[in-house]
């Protein structure tokens, strides 16, 4: 799979170093929206969310946003979910081209969440592990 470095506006929106942001990362380059506007939006919808014994802290966009917060955010611009794997069931799509769809995509792999589109992934790092990477699913623009 090709790779283009693309930090998703980070460093255009005056943030230095390197964070957990994958998340806000890959919604605004993907969405195409600025990174501060992604941002600013995460941290709003994380602020609904509420501590329990399983989740000790709320969702930051720049440390890491539970499933639930990003995927609200992501259903409330009209992103749809579409699931490669159940339980059991094993690998089926890898991060390759030939697996996904045409289009933008914001795709879940183990611990990550990347952004594709037409078959090209960007992100700070090639995540694709040579294309043996498994995806657990990803969203798309209806």
């Amino acid at each position: 799979m090709e790779f283009i470095f693309h930090d998703g506006g980070r460093a255009a929106a005056g943030y230095k170093g390197q964070t957990g942001d994958c998340v806000t990362r890959s919604i605004a380059i993907a969405t195409e929206r600025t990174y501060q506007e992604v941002y600013d939006s995460l941290n709003r919808f994380a602020q609904v969310e509420r501590i329990s014994k399983r989740k000790k802290r709320r969702s930051s966009s720049r440390t890491g946003v539970f499933r639930q917060t990003y995927q609200a955010y992501l259903e409330s611009l009209g992103w749809r979910w579409t699931s490669t794997m159940s339980i059991g069931s094993g690998c089926k799509i890898h991060l390759r081209p030939s697996e996904l769809p045409q289009g933008p995509l914001i795709v879940k792999v183990s611990r990550h969440l990347t952004a594709v589109i037409d078959g090209v992934l960007y992100d700070t790092h090639d995540c694709s592990r040579g294309g043996t990477r498994c995806v657990y699913g990803y969203f798309s623009r209806p």
